[in-house]
């Protein structure tokens, strides 16, 4: 389980914003984690800039994107997009050792649909994505700060989610998923007051684990030990 982003948020769950809000994660890479970054970032890395994307020039192509926050060591995200070449996909991670990693599955499973930033995720959503112009944002086992008094640190609070809204399509899709269920409480009491949002799921609750989503081997060892896993996904629309 990886940290979202090291942004912050102050006791009101307001997003601080300062100069540098963030520190990169260097971590200690591996020689082919190392090797991978060197590999394939030119073809698949994104350096960040404060300007919206150009979605069509990155992918050489008009399809849906699908950006993914925080995909730890990336071998989820790498499955997704080989098993949906006709998507666009995205990642940001602040975590050098994972780019890496989702670097080198990406380049042995020859997945083209792939780009990734090793960023902040607050600042690549805000300024390097274009408004209305993702199919489905995903945010997977995100922190839960699962103390109490931590909870206004979540990611998942009244701000970000108009910022998700914002960068959704009509139609697009917030999907969460947390092995929390506390969390999975307080994203639904977020989402079910948030202007422009519907609730995918038939009992206004949470959905089973769609398809596109793989199962990883953390929650396969979670499901034979009896914990549970929550997915929640809300549809833009306004």
């Amino acid at each position: 389980m990886s940290d979202v982003t090291t942004a912050e948020f102050n006791e009101d769950g307001k997003y601080i914003r300062k100069i540098r809000s963030f520190v990169l994660r260097e971590g200690r890479l591996t020689k082919g984690q190392s090797q991978a970054i060197e590999a394939h970032w030119p073809a698949m890395g994104l350096n960040y800039t404060p300007q919206p994307l150009d979605l069509t020039e990155v992918f050489g192509r008009d399809a849906d994107t699908v950006l993914e926050i925080g995909f730890g060591m990336g071998a989820s995200l790498v499955q997704m997009a080989s098993e949906a070449p006709e998507q666009n996909f995205i990642g940001i991670e602040v975590h050098k050792p994972g780019v890496g990693a989702c670097l080198a599955d990406a380049g042995e499973a020859n997945v083209t649909n792939l780009r990734v930033y090793h960023h902040d995720a607050m600042e690549v959503l805000e300024h390097s994505i274009a408004d209305g112009s993702l199919a489905r944002l995903q945010l997977f086992f995100p922190d839960p700060w699962h103390k109490k008094r931590h909870h206004k640190r979540r990611i998942v609070q009244a701000d970000f989610v108009q910022l998700v809204r914002r960068k959704l399509k009509i139609g697009g899709v917030f999907h969460m998923a947390t092995d929390w269920e506390n969390y999975s409480e307080h994203m639904l009491e977020v989402m079910n007051v948030a202007e422009g949002y519907k609730n995918q799921s038939t009992t206004g609750t949470v959905v089973e684990r769609p398809d596109h989503r793989p199962l990883t081997k953390f929650e396969a060892r979670g499901h034979r030990l009896g914990h549970g896993v929550w997915d929640i996904m809300f549809e833009r629309i306004a």
